[in-house]
């Protein structure tokens, strides 16, 4: 049976309207954003009676966990759970709670987006527009590469990786190389991609792939995996493309390979540190496309997120198992 009781749910990042009232219609609702000056004391004195929190993009570590004895679920508005201490979470039974899913096209669609940009120039020509530089037709100092017909390489195969092989396959004609811990049966997951995908090496797929990709989920496995080696065994002329997690780039590494190796570009939705420092290097390097971490940003794809993420959170505290809860026996 539910339990129908209203518990203390404390949002750490404004939700919707609609999703609000959600909450507030069966639950005691506290609205504090930490990272609001303003609302970071309501915050902290919120913890000591929180049962559920729901929100994104605000570190929840051992000592934060410590200040709620009485929490019992996150629901976190996010695929990713890199902000969240798993361990302490499944050593104090706290569920946790996130969005896979619904924005896999989207993030794939930001991806592809970027491999566009940063192969055909797109953003450096748009600013030759933008700028009133644009007095003659471009010659080919200014010109970009093709990208239908390059071989993609993609680290990490999961649903969003998945997404991208099909654009990329189906869509413009792209032999896949992918890397992931374990092969896909095509026929049974995949059946369109038949012949089109291959499970490959990582130091392979470096050395053979037009373009690499990477969409693993940052892990102690995953950080800062591309780093000087990586980079050195990309073929010459190939482009990087990061629409994962800033961390799994070292990115002096990646900046060398630019200035000093054969990386002919690089597209980037993620940094290390974001927002990206003023005094970035990648801010402004003439072969680097950055993108403000946009991959699921869209009106469409936020709202199915906060939807997803307010349903898990009802469901949890009614008793219920949720639709989308990450496993923590994993940690």
């Amino acid at each position: 049976m539910s339990d129908t009781v209203r518990k203390n749910v404390l949002v750490f990042r404004e939700l919707p309207p609609d999703q609000l009232a959600r909450l507030k219609a069966q639950h005691k609702v506290t609205v504090a954003n930490p990272r609001v000056p303003e609302q970071a004391a309501r915050f902290r004195d919120a913890l000591a009676t929180t049962e559920g929190m729901i929100g994104s993009s605000y570190a929840i570590d051992e000592g934060l966990l410590a200040s709620a004895p009485r929490l019992r679920v996150i629901s976190s508005v996010s695929v990713g759970v890199d902000n969240y201490a798993l361990p302490a979470l499944a050593k104090r039974g706290i569920m946790l709670c996130h969005t896979p899913g619904v924005l896999t096209e989207t993030t794939a669609d930001t991806i592809f987006s970027l491999i566009m940009a940063s192969s055909r120039r797109l953003v450096e020509l748009a600013n030759l527009v933008r700028d009133g530089h644009w007095q003659r037709n471009i010659g080919e100092d200014l010109f970009g590469w093709d990208v239908h017909g390059k071989t993609l390489g993609i680290l990490g195969f999961g649903r969003i990786g998945q997404a991208l092989a099909r654009r990329a396959a189906l869509g413009f004609g792209m032999p896949v190389l992918y890397h992931n811990r374990h092969p896909i049966d095509a026929a049974k997951e995949l059946p369109e991609l038949i012949g089109k995908i291959t499970h490959t090496p990582m130091e392979e797929l470096l050395q053979r792939a037009d373009i690499v990709a990477v969409v693993l989920p940052l892990s102690d496995e995953t950080r800062g995996l591309m780093g000087p080696r990586e980079f050195g065994l990309m073929k010459p002329g190939a482009i990087f493309v990061n629409g994962a997690r800033g961390a799994i780039v070292q990115e002096e590494a990646l900046l060398q390979a630019l200035n000093h190796g054969t990386l002919r570009a690089a597209g980037l939705d993620v940094f290390a540190t974001e927002p990206l420092p003023l005094n970035s290097p990648l801010r402004t390097h003439p072969k680097v496309t950055a993108f403000p971490h946009i991959g699921s940003a869209t009106f469409e794809t936020r709202h199915a997120m906060a939807v997803l993420a307010t349903t898990n959170l009802l469901q949890a505290l009614a008793g219920e198992r949720p639709l989308a809860m990450f496993d923590l026996s994993v940690v």
